[in-house]
């Protein structure tokens, strides 16, 4: 199939449709600005414009080249706009959509939707934790100057208040670290910042600056507070070694006085218990005592006062009884003459016995020594006696 157009005849073997375009009988290829020429004009004609005279009407070539550029330009808008209609929320992050400027709505990990140009998103992470670090020296309460080393650790526990309601999230953290840390070194001594008292300033610290956190709604949680290092000035560090060292010098003293105390009062006490059980036990004797012996005394009254002859006498032998028990002399009063004789048992038993604990080493039983002695001395006693008798009769004549 073939048509006549202006300049030339088309046939089917003509695919740019140009007729003439061939130079006389040359089968070679098109000229370049030629073909473009004629594609651009049939994308113009694809789009509902008119194509330009293949004759060479430069008027429509170039309408038709301007309308290519125009559909172009238009197919690249529209796949931009696509392109920034959607995004992606990762895990980490929560996005925050503001509509002309005014909060619209947080969305969740996942493909999202937003409307170019109008709408703005503001992706922030909210599981990572972050660190912030803040030092300086400031007063105590007892007007001292110590150097303070503090780390922060904090997460976005609001997306919405991080990005709306301050403006640097990050500044605010900072003063208000600052804020919080001063005011609690402020309302603590000296020593108790350089020593015990630090892990207790990090506790209120991190209290008192979640509160501003909160009051100023950043949108930011403290995990933890760290005192990283607490420490006088530079120009002071030597003496206030000499001071610690004196203070665990009085330290150590304190314990060991303290390990003398517990161990000398406990004995002290025992001791002191000991003497007050004694005494209570002496108390309780002699009263018993005491009240056993009027006892006794009342009722030998009551016997006296029935028999007083026989009461009389019967104490009378008691008393001889009790004090002869504890002597070892014997006297013997004999009928025929006045003198009293006198037998030094003692002296004879103390003999007896020495001579018994001689024959004992020497290789004899012990069995019935007791024996022995007592009927030795009894014949001693006895032959003492009569030689007495036999010198005192002789005398008397």
């Amino acid at each position: 199939m073939a048509w006549n157009e202006p300049g030339g005849n088309r046939n089917d073997n003509d695919p740019w449709g140009t007729g003439g375009g061939r130079r006389g009988n040359d089968q070679g290829p098109p000229d370049l600005d030629e073909a473009l020429k004629k594609g651009l004009d049939k994308l113009n004609r694809m789009l509902g414009g008119k194509g330009g005279k293949s004759g060479g009407g430069n008027t429509g070539g170039s309408a038709g080249g301007y309308g290519a550029i125009l559909a172009i330009a238009v197919i690249l808008v529209v796949g931009y706009v696509i392109y920034q209609s959607f995004y992606t929320v990762d895990e980490q992050e929560r996005a925050v959509v503001l509509r002309f400027g005014e909060y619209s709505r947080t969305e969740d990990p996942g493909l999202r939707f937003k409307v170019p140009l109008i709408d703005d998103v503001y992706k922030v992470r909210v599981t990572s934790v972050r660190t912030a670090e803040s030092q300086g020296q400031m007063l105590t309460q007892d007007e001292n100057l110590v150097s303070v080393d503090l780390q922060v650790q904090y997460r976005v526990s609001n997306a919405r208040d991080y990005v709306l309601n301050v403006r640097d999230s990050n500044q605010a953290l900072a003063f208000a670290t600052d804020s919080a840390l001063r005011h609690e070194v402020g309302n603590a001594t000296m020593d108790a910042v350089l020593t015990e008292g630090r892990a207790e300033l990090a506790i209120n610290v991190e209290q008192r600056l979640q509160a501003f956190l909160k009051e100023y709604g950043a949108g930011l949680q403290i995990i933890r507070v760290n005192v990283e290092s607490t420490q006088p000035p530079a120009a002071v560090q030597d003496a206030f070694r000499e001071v610690q060292r004196a203070r665990e010098d009085e330290q150590r003293l304190v314990e060991e006085a303290e390990t003398y105390r517990n161990k000398v009062v406990p004995e002290a006490r025992g001791r002191a218990q000991r003497l007050v059980e004694e005494a209570n036990a002496y108390k309780s004797r002699v009263t018993e005592s005491a009240n056993g012996e009027a006892a006794r005394y009342l009722d030998l009254l009551s016997a006296y006062q029935e028999a007083p002859g026989v009461t009389r006498e019967r104490m009378y032998l008691q008393a001889l009884e009790n004090v002869m028990s504890n002597t070892s002399k014997v006297y013997v009063d004999t009928k025929s003459s006045n003198n009293m004789m006198y037998l030094p048992l003692d002296q004879m038993m103390k003999n007896q016995s020495g001579s018994s604990s001689q024959n004992s080493t020497s290789g004899g039983s012990g069995s019935g020594s007791g024996q022995v002695d007592i009927q030795s001395v009894t014949d001693q006693v006895l032959r003492e006696l009569r030689n007495r008798q036999t010198a005192n009769s002789r005398t008397g004549r």
